[in-house]
C-alpha cells in the first residue's frame, strides 16, 4: 500500500513529542516521520529536531500561514549595562550540580543568586536584552518563585511572547489581568464594564487596583455582585480587603459574617478581629474576658481560666469554629479562638491595669498557661502588636529561647515578623549567640537581606564554632546556603581566615576540616560574586529587602 508523505513544511500536532520518542527508542525501532530505518535515519532525526527547535524558539507553533502578529511593544526603560547583561546570561545558563554525598564544591550556585539579581535589576528599573527573554521565561516556567520578579523585569514583551508560545502561557495567568490593560480609575463606565464582564484574572487585578486608589469604589463593586459570585471567588475578593483595611470596611464585613460559605465567614471574622474598634472585636473581648480573670485569694495573684460551656450560633457567626481538630478538646479549642480574636488592649483593663509584661509573667492555674499564651501569640501576630510580641518572645538568651508564650519555632518566627527589621535581626543574633545554629534556620528566614552586621557576625561565629567542633558541614548546609544569599558581601574579608584546612583533633570526623574549608571558600566566592553583580548593575550593594522573605 502506497502512502504519500506530508510535505516537509506541513506542521504536525505533537511533532516535537514524536521526535523525542524516536530519539529515546532509537531510530531502528522508531524511524522519524516520513523516513525509514537505516544509516540515514539518525541524520534525518537530527535535521527534523533542528527545524523544530528553531520553530519553538521563534515562539510560534508550527501552523498554516496566518496574519503576522503585531510588533512587540517598545520598552522605554534604560538598557541593561553590558557587564550586567553578560552576568544575566551566565545566571540563566547555570544548572544545579549533580554531585552527591552532600558535597557541593567551591563553585557558587548561580541559579540561587538569580532572584537577588532580578530584585536589584528591578530596583534600578532596567530593561532586559530582547535575546534574554526566552531564557527568562523558561526559568520562570520551571520555578514559580521567580515568576513575579521575571515578569516585572521582562515587561510587556514577555506577555507578547507568551501569547505566541503555549509553553509560556503561565505568564498571562500570573500577570495582573492576564496582561490586559486596566481602565483608568476615573473611567467609571470602563471599570464597571470590566468588573461585570471581565475574566476572573482581570477582575482580581481590577479590584486590587481600585482598592489601592479608591477603597469605597472597590467596596461598591464587591457589594454589587456579591450575591451572584461563586464561593471561591468571594473568598479571593474578600482577601483583597486586607490591603488598607479600615473602619469603613466594617459594615460590608459584618454582612459577610452571614455568608453561606464557612471559609468566607472565617475570613471576614479574621479581618474584623484585626480591625481596631470593630463591633466583632468588642463582642470577642466580652466573651474572652468572661473566661479569664485574676484570683487574688491565693498567695500570689494568679490567672484563672473558665472555659466556655458551649459554642452558640452567635459565636459561630463571629467566626468561632465549633468542631475542634483531632486530639483537641472542644472547650479549650473555643477558648483559644476567643482569646485570639479579642483585642490585646482588653487584657490590661481586665487584669488589674497590668502591662503586657506583667500579665504574661503571672502564673496560670490548672495547666492553662500553654493554651492561653499560645492564643495571645496568635493575637499578637494577627493584630501586628509589637509590644505583646516582644513580651511573648522573651529574651533570646532564655533557656531554649522559649519566651513565655513562644511554644514553637514557627510561633517565634511569626512573632518576629511584627518587629522592625533592626530589632528582628538583633533578637535572632542573640538567639544564635546563645543556642547556636541548629534551630536558627526558620528564624533567619524572617530577617531582612542583606543581614545586619551583628546578625552576620553571629552566623559566621557560630559556623566557626561548628567547624572547630569537628563535625561535617552538611548539617549546616541550609544555614550556609542562606549565608551565601543573605550575608552582606562586605563580610567576605572577615572569612579569609577560615579558608585554610584546620588541624583536625583526634575526635574530629575524618576529612571534616577539608570539607569546611571548601564550604567557606564557596561562601567567600559567592559573596564576592554578589558584590560584582551589584557593581555591574551600577549600585553600591544589592538593595535591602523591604520584607522578611529570603530571596
Amino acid at each position: 500500500m502506497n502512502s504519500t508523505p506530508a510535505p516537509a513544511d506541513t506542521p504536525v500536532a505533537g511533532v516535537w513529542e514524536e521526535l523525542v520518542t524516536a530519539a529515546l527508542l532509537g531510530t531502528d525501532r522508531r524511524p522519524p516521520a516520513g523516513g525509514a530505518p537505516g544509516r540515514e535515519a539518525p541524520v534525518a532525526l537530527l535535521d527534523a529536531a533542528a527545524v523544530e527547535t528553531v520553530r519553538r524558539r521563534a515562539g510560534l507553533r508550527p501552523a498554516p500561514a496566518a496574519r503576522r502578529p503585531e510588533p512587540a511593544p517598545e520598552d522605554p526603560r534604560p538598557v541593561l549595562p553590558a557587564p550586567a547583561a553578560r552576568r544575566l546570561a551566565m545566571l540563566l545558563a547555570d544548572r544545579p550540580g549533580t554531585g552527591g554525598g552532600g558535597r557541593r564544591g567551591t563553585s557558587p550556585d548561580l541559579m540561587e543568586l538569580l532572584p537577588q539579581w532580578l530584585a536589584a535589576a528591578n530596583a534600578r528599573g532596567y530593561a532586559p536584552p530582547p535575546q534574554a527573554l526566552p531564557a527568562l521565561l523558561d526559568a520562570a516556567r520551571g520555578r514559580t518563585d521567580l515568576r513575579a520578579a521575571v515578569l516585572e523585569f521582562a515587561g510587556a514583551r514577555a506577555l507578547w511572547l507568551a501569547r505566541l508560545n503555549p509553553d509560556w502561557r503561565f505568564a498571562l495567568r500570573a500577570a495582573p489581568g492576564g496582561g490586559a490593560a486596566l481602565p483608568a480609575l476615573d473611567d467609571a463606565d470602563g471599570v464597571r464594564r470590566l468588573w461585570e464582564e471581565g475574566l476572573f484574572a482581570e477582575r482580581v487585578a481590577l479590584l486590587a487596583a481600585v482598592r489601592a486608589g479608591r477603597p469605597a469604589v472597590a467596596r461598591e463593586l464587591l457589594a454589587g455582585t456579591w450575591a451572584t459570585e461563586r464561593a471561591e471567588d468571594r473568598l479571593m475578593f474578600l482577601d483583597s480587603l486586607r490591603t488598607g483595611l479600615a473602619a469603613e470596611d466594617e459594615p460590608f464585613l459584618e454582612q459577610a459574617l452571614a455568608d453561606r460559605s464557612r471559609n468566607v465567614r472565617a475570613t471576614a471574622a479574621e479581618l474584623l478581629s484585626a480591625l481596631p474598634g470593630s463591633a466583632l472585636s468588642a463582642r470577642m473581648a466580652v466573651r474572652a474576658g468572661a473566661c479569664v480573670a485574676v484570683d487574688h485569694t491565693r498567695d500570689r495573684a494568679t490567672i484563672v481560666v473558665e472555659v466556655p460551656l458551649e459554642c452558640d450560633t452567635r459565636m459561630e457567626r463571629d467566626g468561632v469554629v465549633p468542631k475542634p481538630p483531632t486530639g483537641r478538646g472542644e472547650r479549650s479549642w473555643w477558648l483559644g479562638q476567643l482569646v485570639e480574636a479579642a483585642p490585646l488592649g482588653t487584657w490590661s483593663a481586665r487584669l488589674g491595669g497590668r502591662t503586657p509584661q506583667e500579665i504574661v509573667a503571672l502564673p496560670v492555674a490548672d495547666d492553662w498557661l500553654g493554651e492561653l499564651h499560645a492564643a495571645w501569640c496568635r493575637a499578637a501576630v494577627r493584630q501586628r502588636d509589637a509590644e505583646w510580641s516582644r513580651v511573648l518572645l522573651g529574651a533570646p538568651s532564655a533557656p531554649e529561647a522559649g519566651g513565655p508564650g513562644a511554644v514553637s519555632l514557627a510561633e517565634r518566627a511569626k512573632l518576629l515578623g511584627t518587629l522592625d527589621a533592626t530589632e528582628r535581626a538583633a533578637w535572632v543574633a542573640g538567639f544564635i549567640a546563645t543556642h547556636g545554629l541548629s534551630e536558627a534556620f526558620q528564624l533567619l528566614g524572617m530577617c531582612a537581606v542583606p543581614w545586619a552586621a551583628p546578625l552576620g557576625r553571629a552566623v559566621v561565629d557560630a559556623l566557626n564554632i561548628a567547624r572547630d567542633a569537628g563535625s561535617y558541614p552538611w548539617s549546616f548546609s541550609g544555614v550556609m546556603g542562606l549565608a551565601e544569599r543573605c550575608l552582606d558581601p562586605a563580610e567576605a574579608s572577615r572569612l579569609d581566615g577560615l579558608l585554610a584546612v584546620p588541624d583536625e583533633s583526634e575526635d574530629a570526623s575524618p576529612g571534616a576540616g577539608g570539607y569546611w574549608a571548601e564550604a567557606f571558600q564557596r561562601l567567600v566566592t559567592t559573596l564576592r560574586l554578589r558584590a560584582a553583580m551589584a557593581d555591574e548593575l551600577g549600585a553600591a550593594q544589592c538593595p535591602r529587602s523591604p520584607g522578611h522573605q529570603v530571596p
